[in-house]
């Protein structure tokens, strides 16, 4: 079941965290544009798309927005006239959230979809806020993520973020709002958005299926959404596997076993892993290294691999507790000493 990422006809947030800084930011904020900064993973981007369902909701009295008019049923369909979200193109196509003017897949040849905000695309949705709004309750655009832009595109909308046309809101999410132009950042009304509560996280988690849903919550420095990455990309669980298995809880690494994390680490496909939140150095050699030779691996690592160290962690052989320490060099490309105690 694919998550959502707006408000549906039952008036059901996408994320049950959502409800109280949604109420909050739509009863306090009145400015034109704002800087929505909250880390990967717990719901920036249906934060925004709920806001922006908020303003242009058509159905009388609270709680906004309701689901049920005829506005939020537009937004449901992802075809409101005066809602933009912008995305990099990649990230439209998983969306499944298209621009109008996007081609059909195989039009551009064999050109790779763009992954950052294009500044043709925001001058379109600079023309695009300046045509009157077509229900009446203003328009509203969400850039996500904000820090895609590049300098020429974030200049082109530094004259809309302060002047925008009458009734026009701008949303701009970010992760990490130091990677936007100051000159971006002074015109934009700061929101915050936390990461939700470890009970309703875990609650949620619950009921999306997740298996080792504390585990995994714990792996994702209490981000549930990187959380539900992570187990669908198969990391996690307690079922049959090679019998080493890392062991990780509060900080260490908990049932993960070494043969399916081994596959993931080589193939460096998936999107959960290259965010876990482990050093920078380990996104870079962890996951082009091969288990320690004890667990069935080989005990190479990639030429480009930093210098870092595993030390202390436990697994679990045969029902016997051992530990292994392994320090990796970029010079020699090869693990400099791995050993049981």
């Amino acid at each position: 079941m694919g998550l959502e990422l707006v408000v549906g006809d039952d008036g059901a947030l996408p994320l049950p965290w959502l409800a109280a800084p949604l109420a909050e930011t739509l009863a306090r904020q009145r400015g034109h544009a704002l800087m929505l900064h909250g880390v990967d993973g717990i719901g920036a981007l249906q934060f925004a798309l709920a806001l922006a369902q908020g303003w242009l909701c058509e159905g009388g009295g609270a709680p906004r927005p309701c689901g049920r008019c005829g506005s939020c049923r537009l937004v449901q369909a992802r075809l409101h006239p005066d809602l933009m979200v912008l995305l990099p193109q990649a990230l439209r196509q998983s969306l499944d959230w298209p621009l109008v003017d996007d081609k059909v897949e195989g039009e551009d040849g064999k050109k790779k979809p763009s992954r950052q905000i294009r500044i043709d695309e925001v001058r379109a949705t600079i023309d695009w806020a300046a045509k009157t709004s077509a229900r009446g309750r203003g328009k509203v655009a969400v850039l996500h993520p904000a820090e895609r832009m590049n300098a020429q595109a974030a200049s082109a909308l530094l004259k809309t973020l302060e002047e925008p046309p009458p009734g026009t809101r701008l949303v701009l999410v970010v992760s990490d709002p130091s990677q936007l132009l100051p000159t971006v950042r002074s015109r934009c009304q700061r929101v915050a958005l936390a990461p939700p509560p470890a009970d309703q996280a875990l609650a949620w988690l619950a009921g999306q299926g997740v298996e080792d849903a504390e585990l995994l919550l714990a792996a994702a420095s209490g981000r549930p959404l990187l959380a539900q990455e992570m187990a669908a990309a198969g990391i996690g669980g307690t079922g049959p596997g090679p019998p080493c298995h890392v062991r990780w809880r509060a900080g260490r690494a908990a049932c993960w076993p070494a043969g399916r994390c081994r596959a993931r680490w080589t193939r460096c496909t998936s999107s959960a892993t290259t965010r876990w939140p482990w050093p920078p150095a380990l996104h870079r050699a962890t996951f082009r290294a091969r288990a320690c030779p004890r667990s069935g691996g080989s005990s190479r690592s990639s030429p480009g691999a930093a210098n870092w160290r595993v030390s202390h962690v436990t697994t679990n052989i045969h029902g016997t507790s051992r530990c292994c320490s392994t320090a990796w060099s970029r010079r020699a490309a090869r693990p400099l000493h791995c050993h049981h105690e």
